[in-house]
């Protein structure tokens, strides 16, 4: 038998859940979620299979008993069995059809009919927030609510953000739609590739590993979302490629709203990175447990501390990463979370954070981590330094999602030991000035990056002449030596390469002993890129 499409990925378990809540003799369940065509179909399979009333309210339509019966003879509805399964089949019940109940669309007068006639009910109210700050609203609800055990009515609150009075919070239970997993996913991608072959006769073309990244970037999307998506990618062009991926991370960003982090998607990966041959070793042999969300791995790769010289290319890498993985890269700036009302500063990083876990699988950019983390003094900001560590550190060792870490800093003595011992980071590296292998290969990406041919330049002198350089100004070198070229009116070529790296002074140089200092550090105490 053929899946029906329409059937919620995980209806069974959210079925099961909504249930326990009604069997319960929970009076008041709220579900803030935007999934509410998925919560209104649970409640009413639920009411119909229970052969309970069923009523709507809304703002616009005021109270709806969308189960009366018109018909008195009619016979009572009687389920197939048990509660909604993934397998249930179409609901078999008596001729109904909506009945409106005047003047009901004040949320205070539809509460104050239901207490009167909705016996045994199940009310759901959709958006209901703006209203439940009235005083009379919040006493009708709790009043309905300690009645439940004479008159079995349910209320079911849906909407995005339900913030109740906390006089009702001992009268209420959560429920939260399950997002669905990488098999309900590949279920839908199924579903969604046949229903398109049936339409145009033509097979939907789609390499393996395309459908892996695509699983892995719809994940944390709503169903209603990921199917949406899932459509989009197959019926634009009957297939599914790279292209899509693009657009189901702009879907993400737009289901964080307000972002207070930076998303992009990096296209350039670790093969733009000269030298660093033991990072790229070590990511290699951890990709597979971050990006292929069925990997079942037990074991999420956590991430990495980058430092090293200034412009030897920590952030070049962090890029690369996100790039070579196919991966959103999520920057999070911790100068933009401060702010001057006590306790905002915290709450912005909880939210940049839950933004993060939002759009995993992904990579997670701090960049100069010293500058927000570095130990303080509370006298100079209050204590805000030190609880923005104690939440950061918090977060990083109870969180389970698949965000990839990736802070640079050129400092770590002045980071909090704290936050370098094993388990926050998988590992520290130190990346170092390049080496000549790698001065070669930075200059071959570079001038092929501007449209030249490494091979019409001589990289061996090139890679000699810059000794010392870090990846930053042997790029800077390749820059000035086209501006002189263009001036000319000549092609680049190997010597304006040469005598612009000749005329330049490396931070090597310029500042010989807080490098020297810096690489004595780093000798023994971390790992080297």
């Amino acid at each position: 038998m053929s899946a029906d499409p329409s059937a919620p990925a995980d209806a069974g378990a959210d079925a099961d859940e909504f249930a326990r809540l009604f069997r319960s003799g929970t009076p008041i369940v709220v579900a803030e979620t935007h999934e509410e065509a998925k919560v209104v179909a649970l409640a009413e399979r639920l009411a119909r299979h229970a052969n309970r009333p069923y009523y709507t309210w809304s703002v616009a339509d005021g109270l709806v008993q969308r189960s009366f019966t018109y018909a008195q003879t009619a016979r009572a509805y009687e389920p197939p069995g048990g509660y909604v399964d993934n397998h249930a089949p179409a609901d078999r019940a008596p001729p109904t059809r909506p009945r409106s109940i005047a003047n009901t669309e004040p949320l205070a007068e539809a509460l104050r009919q239901v207490e009167r006639e909705a016996d045994d009910a199940v009310v759901v109210l959709l958006d209901p927030d703006p209203f439940l700050a009235d005083p009379v609203v919040a006493r009708r609800l709790r009043e309905i609510a300690m009645a439940q055990a004479q008159t079995r009515c349910t209320l079911v609150l849906v909407g995005h953000a339900l913030p109740l009075p906390a006089t009702l919070a001992r009268h209420t239970g959560r429920f939260s739609p399950r997002r669905p997993d990488a098999t309900a996913l590949r279920r839908m991608i199924d579903i969604e590739s046949q229903l398109a072959m049936r339409e145009s006769g033509a097979r939907v073309e789609a390499a393996s590993d395309t459908v892996d990244h695509l699983v892995a970037h719809l994940a944390g999307l709503a169903e209603d979302d990921a199917r949406r998506l899932i459509r989009a990618a197959i019926r634009d062009d009957r297939r599914i490629d790279a292209r899509d991926l693009p657009r189901v991370l702009a879907a993400k960003r737009d289901a964080l709203g307000s972002l207070v982090v930076d998303v992009e998607l990096p296209q350039a990966g670790l093969e733009q990175v000269g030298g660093m041959p033991h990072l790229k070793s070590w990511l290699a042999r951890r990709r597979a447990a971050l990006v292929n969300a069925g990997a079942g791995a037990v074991d999420v790769p956590r991430g990495v501390l980058l430092t090293g010289v200034q412009g030897a290319g920590k952030s070049l890498a962090a890029r690369a990463i996100a790039g070579a993985w196919r991966l959103p890269l999520v920057r999070l700036e911790f100068t933009a979370l401060y702010d001057k009302w006590q306790g905002e500063t915290e709450r912005h990083l909880r939210e940049a954070l839950e933004a993060a876990e939002t759009l995993a699988p992904c990579v997670l950019w701090i960049d100069e981590i010293e500058k927000a983390l570095a130990r303080g003094d509370d006298r100079t900001d209050g204590g805000v330094s030190r609880r923005l560590l104690g939440a950061f550190l918090t977060w990083m060792s109870e969180r389970r999602s698949r965000v990839f870490l990736v802070a640079t800093s050129n400092d770590l003595t002045a980071m909090p030991p704290e936050l370098l011992r094993k388990g926050r980071f998988d590992e520290i590296f130190f990346v170092d000035l390049p080496d000549a292998a790698a001065r070669r290969e930075i200059a071959a990406v570079h001038l092929a990056r501007r449209g030249h041919a490494p091979a019409a330049f001589d990289l061996d002198a090139i890679a000699r002449a810059s000794e010392g350089c870090s990846g930053a100004e042997i790029e800077q070198a390749i820059v000035g030596a086209g501006f002189d070229a263009a001036h000319d009116g000549r092609p680049l070529d190997s010597p304006r390469v040469l005598a612009e790296l000749a005329r330049s002074r490396p931070l090597s140089v310029v500042m010989a002993e807080a490098v020297a200092a810096l690489r004595a550090w780093a000798e023994g105490r971390t790992v080297r890129a």
